[in-house]
């Protein structure tokens, strides 16, 4: 299976098939034609096609995210983008850069806000953004700069998304949006992660995710490729 292939997902099972199998599973259409969820979704599955208000992919994020273990956040270039287990742990060294976010911040590397929001996070975590907001002092008369803290940190892989929590009425029926339960991926994947995670250098690991990059998308361009993983 590449992206190149016309392939369809309209159910969560060929959705965890497609994570499995490629690796790398963008949700939103991006800079590379073709290479997401979004372009490759079935009829009907889609909010603009959906019937009513249930949307099928939207509603298999937090399930499959507890199936399969794998990472799920903002990892490309603000968009959001599944990764499997196998993969995580060399996507996560290469974007760390080799750091634990400890010795990122003792060599100035993150800001005293990123800071204080990972501690936070990590300490309370799994937690829902409204809850560690409400921790944290954010909101309107509060601390500023969440999203983009948090953007910050998943992109750096230091925080992923581990399910969707929906808020529920008097008879326990679902509704809304489901809101992000945050958590760091050595709290959510645990020791498969922390003892895979380094033992490769940065470079090794950038090498091997560009690889599979060109494997799954074969028609593109290798500076393309060298653009959205930065």
């Amino acid at each position: 299976m590449t992206f190149s292939d016309d392939f369809t997902i309209g159910t969560m099972k060929e959705l965890i098939t497609a994570i499995d199998e490629l690796g790398f599973v963008p949700f939103f259409a991006n800079e590379i034609e073709g290479f997401s969820i979004e372009e490759h979704i079935a009829q009907g599955c889609w909010y603009d096609d959906a019937e009513d208000d249930f949307w099928p992919a939207w509603e298999w994020k937090g399930p499959v995210i507890k199936k399969t273990k794998c990472a799920y956040g903002k990892f490309l270039r603000g968009k959001a983008m599944y990764i499997s287990p196998k993969w995580f742990p060399d996507f996560a060294n290469y974007r760390r850069d080799g750091y634990d976010f400890d010795a990122r911040y003792d060599d100035g590397l993150a800001s005293i806000h990123d800071k204080e929001l990972f501690q936070l996070l990590d300490g309370m975590s799994p937690v829902i953004s409204k809850d560690l907001k409400r921790e944290g002092g954010y909101g309107k008369n509060g601390r500023k700069g969440f999203d983009t803290s948090v953007t910050r940190l998943q992109k750096q892989c230091y925080v992923i998304i581990s399910d969707f929590v929906y808020a529920t009425d008097k008879l326990g029926n679902r509704y809304g949006w489901g809101i992000a339960e945050y958590s760091t991926p050595e709290k959510f994947m645990g020791k498969k992660f922390e003892t895979s995670v380094y033992k490769r250098s940065p470079e090794e690991s950038y090498k091997k995710v560009f690889a599979q990059f060109k494997k799954i998308l074969p028609d593109a361009e290798e500076s393309e490729i060298e653009h959205i993983l930065r």
